[in-house]
């Protein structure tokens, strides 16, 4: 069995894959009703099958909806004790990049043997990562730090796991005396948007457990996100000539912004962190007549959850009471829900990627997303699926960074894993 480590090839390779996949625009499009989202997702997925072909999986595929999906084929020897009885394990990342930053001529940029301190990103000079606002910048001295140039995103968020699983597909091709099980490798579209498993078939995708690649530090293991709702409130005004308008006017700009003026700054995500819950109003589009605001509810647990969405509504009757000309209607939409409580269910596959992190000799970190992954959905429809860091930092901003060294340990805790499974796997 070869030692689990890369070397300067391995890590020049992942680079490489990870500077050639950030440059290709895939950004999702949260108000489009087409699958994907938006149809330049699809130039990633052809790139990806092509190399992912290359690499040997002969199955390779992109289907009507952008998926990437493969196969590598369990190489234990017929006469092995654990031949057929290892399951079959998925490697699933998303392509599609976040539809709020540009994503659109990414100029990635590379330092070298980082040496501490801020980070002026050279396309814009007032977009500086700082130090102090970063602290695992201390921990990624003498690393590769990879940005982009401070007017569009990286795109870490998630190619840097798409090139994680990538590399490590590539390392088992050319380590053969390795012996796993079956993997199967699943690159999702419009995770961004919330709809990455929309058109997931868990029986075709074949694994029993699943691994998703995206975000998170170094060691981090994450096996909860949030339970997540969407809510829209639409208001419907009165519109009539601002000079005749005493007494009749109802204005729809007005009554949006007192319901957002209201939603109390105690749950608002630049109040919160760690477990505390939130309402987030993101999105304000209208005119006098008619505004529609969107906002995000999110907490750990469903009791919580149904508290925000309360407290949001008990908003909006104040609000009516204070604009009584105006209609008011709430809507309120599942998007997700805390993978927690699958995974409590089946615990094994959250401690084989404790083991795995340990074999590198670190302490594996649990941790809770404040966020969600396609994971969140999947162990919803059956393939449980924690969270593995990628390395990403600062995601869906222009001073989105990556360290080459986390993503390399991503990669090989990926492959620790896999041989965990054929160890742990009943005879």
């Amino acid at each position: 069995m070869p030692t689990i480590a890369f070397d300067a090839t391995d890590r020049k390779d992942l680079l490489d894959r990870f500077l050639r996949y950030v440059r290709i625009d895939t950004q999702s499009d949260e108000n489009s009703t087409s699958s994907p989202s938006t149809e330049k997702q699809k130039d990633l997925s052809r790139v990806l099958v092509g190399e992912l072909k290359q690499l040997g999986c002969v199955d390779a595929t992109v289907n009507e909806w952008g998926y990437v999906f493969a196969t590598v084929p369990s190489n234990l020897p017929a006469g092995h004790p654990k031949a057929g009885k290892v399951p079959v394990i998925g490697l699933l990342a998303h392509m599609d990049t976040y539809h709020g930053t540009l994503g659109a001529g990414v100029k990635p940029q590379l330092i070298q043997g980082y040496k501490g301190g801020d980070i002026t990103l050279p396309g814009d000079e007032r977009q500086v990562i700082r130090f102090s606002d970063n602290p695992n910048l201390a921990k990624c001295i003498g690393h590769t730090i990879v940005t982009s140039d401070g007017t569009t995103l990286l795109g870490a968020d998630d190619k840097a796991g798409i090139a994680e699983i990538m590399t490590a597909v590539a390392w088992l091709g050319k380590h053969p005396e390795f012996v796993h099980g079956p993997v199967s490798v699943g690159f999702t579209t419009d995770e961004e948007v919330g709809r990455g498993t929309e058109h997931f078939d868990v029986a075709a995708f074949g694994a029993k457990y699943g691994y998703t690649l995206d975000g998170s530090d170094i060691a981090e293991i994450e096996d909860e996100t949030f339970c997540a709702d969407s809510a829209l409130v639409v208001v419907e005004g009165h519109d009539v000539h601002p000079g005749y308008a005493k007494g009749k006017l109802v204005n729809a700009v007005r009554v949006a912004a007192a319901i957002v003026e209201r939603v109390p700054r105690e749950f608002l995500p630049e109040t919160t962190e760690l477990r505390q819950s939130y309402l987030h109003p993101y999105d304000l589009r209208g005119d006098v007549t008619r505004v529609e605001i969107k906002l995000l509810v999110r907490a750990f647990t469903e009791e919580e959850l149904r508290e925000r969405e309360n407290a949001l509504r008990a908003v909006v009757r104040e609000v009516q009471g204070a604009f009584p000309g105006a209609r008011i209607a709430v809507e309120v939409k599942e998007s997700y829900r805390n993978m927690a409580y699958k995974i409590a269910g089946d615990p094994k596959v959250l401690e084989y990627a404790f083991e795995a992190v340990r074999r590198m000799g670190m302490e594996p970190v649990r941790r809770a997303i404040r966020g969600g992954t396609d994971g969140s959905r999947l162990s919803f429809m059956g393939l449980l699926t924690p969270n593995i860091w990628a390395g990403g930092q600062s995601f869906h901003s222009v001073q989105e960074w990556v360290s080459l060294e986390w993503m390399a340990k991503a990669s090989e805790v990926t492959l620790h894993l896999l041989q965990v499974w054929v160890e742990r796997s009943a005879a």
